[in-house]
């Protein structure tokens, strides 16, 4: 296969893996995959994940790609708290959590990271449409939910203070029947009490 037809076969993928080629052209060799990046053809993201070089990279291309380097995952946390107006925009790298163990990957693209979540808790996310292709992301409620879970340091007002969390999108976005349906299927009692200070806080902020 040249590098003409691997672009044109491929040129629908945000982000491609050697399995992903071996399915259009089983008896492709991955060393062409190292030529082709010496050239500046294509960019390895980490082992065995490539982009095209001229693709443009967008926050929600960033969110594919997250999704697709990890899996099974989720764009939450600090991003997914960004991405729906609840802190500033200043956010390091693209945070996800995953039923796989805590990794960070540092690429040429972005800093990915990814925090452990118990396999019952991995729900309440949304596939946003972009461009033909889809993201998954955490709904509002699951990423404050997620957020706290995975910073049990988070207890008290001066804790709830330094999180600068936009008080007016929080009442204007947050479903709460939602929220508090997420909210039971936590079981951690010392967790539903920290939530519950916390929307004391926000009540009165």
């Amino acid at each position: 296969m040249n590098y003409l037809d691997f672009q044109k076969q491929l040129k629908n993928f945000t982000i491609f893996s050697l399995n992903d080629i071996r399915k259009i052209n089983p008896r492709f060799f991955r060393t062409r995959l190292s030529e082709w990046q010496k050239k500046g053809y294509i960019k390895k993201v980490i082992k065995g994940h490539y982009i095209f070089s001229d693709l443009l990279l967008q926050e929600q291309s960033l969110f594919e790609i997250a999704n697709e380097i990890y899996k099974p995952s989720y764009v939450s946390l600090e991003m997914a708290l960004a991405y729906h107006g609840l802190i500033p925009e200043s956010v390091y790298g693209i945070t996800s959590v995953s039923t796989l163990r805590t990794r960070h990957f540092k690429t040429p693209l972005a800093f990915f990271s990814y925090r452990t979540i118990n396999p019952k808790l991995f729900f309440g996310y949304e596939l946003i449409q972009h461009n033909d292709h889809y993201f998954k992301i955490a709904l509002v409620e699951k990423a404050i939910l997620d957020y706290f879970y995975l910073r049990p340091q988070l207890k008290e007002r001066q804790d709830f203070e330094s999180l600068r969390l936009n008080k007016d999108v929080f009442f204007n976005k947050v479903d709460m029947k939602k929220f508090y349906g997420f909210l039971k299927k936590f079981e951690q009692k010392s967790f539903k009490q920290r939530i519950k200070s916390f929307l004391e806080y926000i009540k009165h902020a």
